[in-house]
């Protein structure tokens, strides 16, 4: 995935107004005035972070009517997380290696012990 895209992918999730939106999305589709309803922000406000989640390909807006819910897209977190899965494992790695040279060393410095 390009890193660019997953600037805007991180850069929509930096903001914990529009975490509360993506996990309020996983529950099903929601209008702008129901996306606004637990915030003590304007509709315009809660607008611009739709925008910002819609750029990122986080959510997609539909039409019906006279309204036009959102919902979730999570493909560009897959990605996200498959990025951030391959630093999981570099540390598991590093942290599996450090356990072992330090049982290295205990058992060099048990044999020391006995040894006196």
């Amino acid at each position: 995935m390009a890193l660019s895209r997953l600037d805007t992918t991180f850069g929509a999730l930096a903001d914990p107004t529009r975490r509360a939106i993506l996990i309020r999305l996983m529950q099903g589709e929601a209008t702008v005035k129901e996306l606004s309803e637990p915030f003590a922000m304007s509709q315009p406000a809660i607008s611009r972070h739709l925008k910002v989640l819609e750029k990122a390909g986080l959510i997609e807006s539909s039409r019906r009517a006279q309204s036009r819910p959102r919902k979730l897209r999570a493909v560009p977190m897959r990605h996200a997380h498959e990025w951030l899965d391959d630093y999981r494992r570099f540390w598991e790695d590093r942290s599996t290696h450090l356990g072992v040279v330090l049982e290295k060393i205990r058992a060099e410095r048990d044999e020391r012990s006995e040894l006196r």
